[in-house]
C-alpha cells in the first residue's frame, strides 16, 4: 500500500515535534524548547477520517545558516520537501514574521506542493489576529493552531486529507508483495538476483549501493510474487549521507506496501536493534515476517549449528519467535527456492480464519478455564470472541470492561491462539471491545 507524505516544515522551535506528537497521540518526537533538538526527520503512519498518510517531522530549516549541523538539519529538510505530498510549513505567532519564514516561503512556492500555513502558538481570539500576519508570505490563508493545547488540529487534519493522493494498491490482490529488507551488505539485492536467475539489480560490495525500492516479478508455484528490494537500514549514528534518510522512509514504505517481509540476516554478524525495529514495523504493520539467515555457506558447522543460532535469535527477539527462520545462501542459492514456499505458507497462515465452532471449541474454553481476574473489584466477563475478516488474525473479544483487561492476560490470551493453531509468521492482534 503505497501512503502519501505530509512532511512537518519550519524553523527551529515553532512547536513541529509538538503537532507531530498531537496529531499521533503519542509521544514519538523528541520535544525541547533549544533549537535543532529535531536533528534527524522522524514519521509515523498517522490516521485522520479514514485517512492514512505518513507523517514526517524534521529539523527546523536555516537556509543561510553557517553552523554544520544546521547546515545538515537543512539539507534533511529540503530532502522531506521532495519526498512529500503535502506540507505543513509552521510559523510562529508569537514572533511573528521571521525572515527565515519569508526565505522558506519561497523556497516552498517554487516546490509546486500543496502547502498548509500552519500559525502555531495561537491562544484565543488574540491568535488568530497575530496568525491573519502571516498571510503576507504569499501561501494562502494561515491556520491559527496551538499544537500544545491541541486548539484547532482537527480543522488543520481536515486540510491535511483534503485533496491528498488516495492510498495505491500497487500490488495487485492476486500477487503477492514482498519486501526485502534488512541492514547494508547483507545480500538483499544479491537473493532477489538469485531468486530471478537474472541481474535484475545493481550488486556492489559497498554498502548503500540501492538507494530506492525497486519491484522484480515472478511466477513461481502458480503464485505472482512481487519482490520489492530496498536499500539498506544504517544505525543513526552510522548515517553520513543525508540521502540515507530519504532512503530509511522509501524502506518503511516498502514494507507497508507488501504482504510479507523478508528479513536477511548475516549469519557472520549477531543481530543489532535495529534488525528488531525492523522486524518491529513489519509486526505494526501486520505484516508476514520471515527470518532469512544468509551467508549461511560461510558458516563452519562445527562451531555453530542452525539450531543453536535459533534459540540465540529467539533469546534476543522473544516477541517474534513466531517469525520462521530460513538458512540460505545468496552466492550459492543454497534454500533461496525453499524461501518461495514459506511464502506462500505464512502469507497463508495470515488470510487464515477460525470459523465460530472453532473458536467456541477452543479461545471460549481457554476462556473458561482461566477467566480473567477482577480489576478494581470489578468481575470481568468474555462472553463473545470473533475474527475480523481481513488480514493479520485480528480477534475481537467483547466483555463488560474491556478497559480492565491486563497485559498478562492479553499474553495469555495471544498464547493460547498460537498454541492452538500456529499462525506461523503472521502477527496476530487482538482487541477488546465494549459487548
Amino acid at each position: 500500500m503505497a501512503l502519501a507524505t505530509v512532511a512537518i516544515i519550519g524553523r527551529p522551535n515553532v512547536g513541529k515535534s509538538t503537532l507531530f506528537n498531537r496529531i499521533l497521540r503519542r509521544r514519538i518526537a523528541v520535544t525541547d524548547p533549544t533549537p535543532g533538538v529535531t536533528r534527524d526527520r522522524n514519521y509515523a503512519v498517522a490516521e485522520w477520517t479514514g485517512h492514512n498518510f505518513f507523517l514526517m517531522d524534521t529539523g527546523g530549516l536555516v537556509p543561510q545558516s553557517e553552523d554544520e549541523m544546521q547546515q545538515r538539519i537543512t539539507a534533511q529538510s529540503k530532502l522531506a520537501i521532495a519526498e512529500a505530498d503535502k506540507v505543513i510549513f509552521m510559523v510562529d505567532c508569537k514572533v511573528g514574521i521571521h525572515p527565515v519564514d519569508e526565505e522558506l516561503a519561497f523556497v516552498l512556492m517554487k516546490s509546486n506542493i500543496p502547502v498548509i500555513l500552519a500559525a502555531n502558538k495561537a491562544d484565543g481570539d488574540k491568535g488568530d489576529l497575530e496568525a491573519a500576519e502571516f498571510a503576507n508570505l504569499g501561501l494562502g490563508e494561515p491556520i491559527a493552531v496551538s499544537a500544545a493545547e491541541g486548539r484547532r488540529i482537527g480543522d488543520l487534519l481536515d486540510l491535511v486529507v483534503d485533496g491528498l493522493p488516495e492510498s495505491v494498491e500497487d500490488i495487485a490482490e492476486d500477487e503477492i508483495g514482498v519486501a526485502v529488507v534488512g541492514r547494508p551488505n547483507v545480500g538483499k539485492s544479491s537473493f532477489v538476483n538469485k531468486l530471478l536467475g537474472v541481474d535484475r539489480h545493481i550488486v556492489s560490495p559497498v554498502p548503500g549501493t540501492t538507494r530506492d525500492a525497486i519491484d522484480s516479478r515472478m511466477n513461481a508455484l502458480e503464485k505472482t510474487f512481487v519482490f520489492i528490494d530496498t536499500a539498506g537500514l544504517r544505525r543513526k549514528a552510522k548515517v553520513k549521507e543525508d540521502i540515507e534518510f530519504y532512503t530509511t522512509l522509501r524502506t518503511i514504505k516498502s514494507i507497508n506496501r507488501a504482504d510479507v517481509v523478508c528479513l536477511l540476516l548475516d549469519a557472520s554478524i549477531p543481530p543489532a536493534s535495529q534488525d528488531f525495529k525492523i522486524a518491529e514495523h513489519a509486526v505494526e504493520a501486520g505484516k508476514g515476517l520471515i527470518f532469512l539467515i544468509n551467508k549461511w555457506d560461510l558458516i563452519e558447522k562445527d562451531t555453530d549449528t542452525a539450531g543453536s543460532y535459533v534459540l540465540r535469535l529467539e533469546a534476543k527477539a522473544k516477541n517474534f519467535a513466531f517469525a520462521p527462520v530460513v538458512f540460505i545462501s545468496a552466492l550459492t542459492g543454497q534454500r533461496v527456492r525453499k524461501v518461495l514456499e514459506m511464502i506462500l505458507r505464512v502469507e497463508a497462515e495470515r488470510h487464515k480464519r477460525l470459523s465460530p465452532q472453532e473458536i467456541k471449541d477452543t479461545i471460549m474454553r481457554d476462556i473458561a478455564a482461566l477467566p480473567p481476574p477482577a480489576y478494581k473489584g470489578k468481575y470481568i466477563k468474555i462472553p463473545y470472541v470473533t475474527q475480523a475478516e481481513k488480514p493479520p488474525p485480528t480477534f475481537v473479544f467483547f466483555c463488560n470492561f474491556p478497559n480492565y483487561i491486563r497485559e498478562p492476560y492479553e499474553r495469555y490470551l495471544l498464547n493460547k491462539i498460537r498454541e492452538r493453531f500456529g499462525f506461523e509468521g503472521a502477527p496476530i492482534r487482538i482487541r477488546f471491545r465494549k459487548k
